[in-house]
């Protein structure tokens, strides 16, 4: 008899690896650098840059096995897709709105969204299967900045927080569709990241109210977001995070008022607890882009 082969859980469903790129490096330049993470959640060292160099990008994943990296500082709209290896290609021509600091998240499985920015906005920029990027969807919810996004419940979005000290949230349907806004929950702070972890659930965390904060707020596989859990690690904002290990998570480097530019990460378990700091790899800088790929 053949042996009996157990379906995939929602646990093992993600992706192994993840890439950190591009930010603002110490001096008050951007960088096109980019860090690959293991599937163990180990960070290798710089790979050379590709692509413009800019800060106050987003990035998520699509096609279900690669990543698009897209956007930045306040005006750009250019993107660099990342392929199943973890290389990232030259800039591929902008589409909507140029501008920075908006969220991105893997929506419907093997697509995902731009969304929020500078200006204030809320305009929205779906991405396909194969990397293409849509012109502007109109706006849904309350228009800001500083916020970010992540998937949950295996195809589905949310995006969250942002400045001035927001704590909304807007979920994104399986078919890119962002609803109007979900009253806040924990403490409303900008400049955060946000991942998913254990093939359904997602975590926002660190962040910037007034002070650098490290407390997390966990998303549940229907979407909910639970109250802040304290903070471990470095206080830190403009930091980046991703899926890693199929079912795991990991923050990394990021602003810290004491230090500056920092490189630590944390790697987040598959229950959703964020470890302490792990000593940075690569260069130290913030306002960078993070996405998971294979």
């Amino acid at each position: 008899m053949f042996p009996i082969i157990p379906a995939a859980s929602a646990a093992d469903s993600g992706n192994q690896n993840g890439i950190f790129g591009y930010g603002r490096v110490t001096g008050g330049g951007s960088t096109d650098l980019s860090n690959i993470v293991s599937n163990a959640g180990v960070v290798a060292t710089d790979v050379a840059g590709v692509g413009t160099a800019r800060h106050y990008l987003a990035a998520c994943e699509y096609g279900g096995d690669k990543g698009i990296i897209g956007y930045g500082t306040t005006s750009y709209s250019m993107t660099n897709l990342v392929s199943n290896a973890g290389v990232v290609a030259t800039d591929t021509a902008g589409v909507g709105t140029g501008r920075g600091d908006m969220g991105a998240c893997e929506y419907g499985g093997d697509k995902g969204i731009f969304a929020y920015g500078s200006g204030p906005t809320a305009v929205s920029n779906l991405v396909s299967n194969t990397g293409v990027v849509t012109t502007d969807v109109a706006g849904v919810g309350t228009s800001r900045y500083g916020l970010v996004a992540c998937e949950y419940g295996e195809d589905k979005g949310i995006f969250g927080y942002g400045y001035q000290s927001y704590s909304m949230t807007n979920l994104v349907s399986n078919a890119g569709v962002v609803s109007t806004d979900v009253t806040g929950v924990g403490t409303g702070r900008g400049d955060l990241s946000a991942c998913s972890y254990d093939g359904d659930k997602g975590i926002f965390g660190f962040g910037n109210d007034s002070a650098r904060v490290s407390m997390t707020n966990l998303v549940s596989n229907a979407g909910v977001v639970a109250t802040d859990v304290a903070g471990v690690g470095h206080a830190r904002s403009d930091l980046a995070a991703c899926e890693y290990g199929g079912d795991k998570g990991i923050f990394g480097y990021g602003y810290s008022t004491s230090e500056q530019y920092v490189s630590y990460t944390n790697l987040v378990s598959t229950t959703g607890v964020v470890a302490t700091d792990t000593a940075g790899v690569g260069t130290a800088r913030y306002g960078l882009a993070s996405c998971s790929f294979n």
